[in-house]
């Protein structure tokens, strides 16, 4: 192993380089006008994975963009870890609270990344992570150190729902048979906390529509006398929270986890410091559901948060009209025992139910994923927990994660197999929103500790 460490240590510049490369593709998956650049930065994984040593690299059509795949098979008898990443971004808008260009990474130190951390769109989610372990994989064959077979894939979907990755998974099971999915697409307590997560919430996300007037109206001709749907629906989503931070929709919490107290206490070990917490975040004071600290509200708890709202005139000036629609995009973060089926289908019963009868209401249900919980005491976690403390030469701690990740649940039920939820970013790396970051320190010690990971679970 000793021989794999020094390879990473004397490649750390050119580890760098190539992934500027890498994050200067704009790759945006939800924006057709950067299609080619999504099919390129495929190409060029493609690339990295057959320069690292990997056998039979494809670059695999769907319905949507390509899967990247490629594979090791030393022999039949060891395990088989298949390493799962993808390569397209999320859109860079809005541009001008970039302090770059979101495409040109650059190397800057911050407070929390005295060693320096690649800002660019992708740095952390998730072109920085999946590039660890092309590179891990790079010193582990040019050391002859592999210890077990080693299959990737790489989607170009994941910041759109992953629309075709189900069924390239259900069509290609014997290609992508493994005995563990090792995917870095989440973050860490802290550098100084290293944690490895043992869940992520799943998710379901609504759209929702109120309709008042046949057109939009003149709001001093009309304006009193008729029901303003942006009114109308504010009142709305102000009804699916009470005071308290409680979910108002019935039936709601019927499967919610009850997690044990001696759980919750071993969670909390994290050392949540709110004062800290406000402070990353800008606020003087923060919220949500009673009886519960900030690390179980962002956790272990089911969400719902309105995460957009529009309607009416929002161009330069003024427009004075009462309009004839609002709309407004819901998402709601499940915990296990919840599923996006059932929650949708409460959301849209009780959303109909508060609404007047002044207004026509539609709620359209978009991507929702199931909840995944990796328990701790399995050879999947502990692998990983080892591999880490040796790395970070600090104890590593378990964590449940607020997130989603919606292909786990797919993999496990599909693939029959666990994933180990081993990513290296901060929750502060600013993923999804402008001057997105990846710290080098944490960059590094991704690529150091999955090779350990390798050896453990092989062990």
């Amino acid at each position: 192993m000793q021989e794999t460490l020094n390879y990473i240590n004397e490649n750390k510049q050119r580890f760098v380089d190539e992934l500027f490369e890498l994050l200067r593709i704009p790759s945006i998956s939800a924006d057709p006008a950067y299609k080619d650049d999504v099919l390129k930065c495929a190409d060029v994984c493609a690339e990295h994975l057959r320069n690292a040593g990997a056998d039979h690299v494809e670059i695999c059509q769907t319905k949507g963009y390509p899967i990247v795949f490629g594979e090791k098979i030393i022999d039949t008898n060891l395990p088989t870890v298949l390493v799962y990443g993808h390569y397209d971004v999320q859109p860079a808008d809005p541009l001008e609270l970039w302090k770059k260009p979101p495409f040109e990474p650059y190397i800057e130190k911050t407070e929390l990344h005295p060693d320096g951390a690649v800002f660019a769109r992708g740095a952390a989610d998730d072109k920085g992570q999946f590039f660890m372990h092309l590179k891990a994989f790079e010193a582990m064959m040019k050391t002859n150190t592999l210890p077990c077979n080693v299959k990737f894939i790489l989607e170009g979907e994941e910041e759109v729902g992953s629309v075709s990755l189900g069924d390239f998974v259900n069509e290609n099971k014997e290609k992508l048979a493994c005995d563990c999915i090792l995917i870095s697409d989440t973050h860490i307590y802290s550098n100084e906390q290293p944690t490895v997560t043992t869940g992520l919430r799943g998710l379901s996300y609504v759209e929702v529509e109120v309709e008042g007037p046949n057109r939009d109206l003149h709001s001093g001709l009309y304006g009193g006398a008729v029901p303003n749907p942006i009114h109308v629906l504010s009142r709305m989503i102000a009804k699916l929270i009470d005071e308290d931070g409680h979910i108002t929709i019935d039936g709601f919490y019927d499967n919610v986890e009850i997690v044990s107290d001696a759980d919750r206490t071993e969670m909390n070990k994290l050392k949540d410091n709110p004062e800290e917490f406000k402070k990353s975040i800008g606020l003087s004071n923060i919220e949500g559901e009673q009886g519960y600290t900030t690390l179980e509200r962002a956790s272990i708890r089911p969400t719902l948060d309105c995460n957009g709202i529009w309607g009416g005139y929002t161009g330069e000036g003024a427009k004075t009209v009462i309009p004839s629609k609002a709309f407004a995009k819901i998402s709601m973060r499940l915990v296990p025992y919840q599923t996006p089926e059932e929650i949708t289908e409460k959301f849209t019963k009780y959303f109909e139910k508060i609404a007047p009868d002044t207004v026509k209401v539609k709620v359209t249900p978009h991507h929702g994923g199931m909840p995944y919980v990796l328990q701790s005491d399995t050879k999947e976690f502990l692998a990983a927990k080892k591999a880490m403390e040796t790395a970070f030469g600090k104890e590593v701690l378990p964590y449940r994660s607020g997130g989603s990740i919606p292909i786990t649940a797919m993999f496990e039920k599909v693939l029959g197999a666990k994933s180990v939820l081993m990513g290296f970013g901060l929750d502060s790396d600013a993923i999804h929103s402008p001057n997105e970051h990846y710290g080098l320190f944490n960059f590094y010690k991704g690529i150091e500790s999955i090779p350990l990971f390798f050896e453990n679970y092989s062990k």
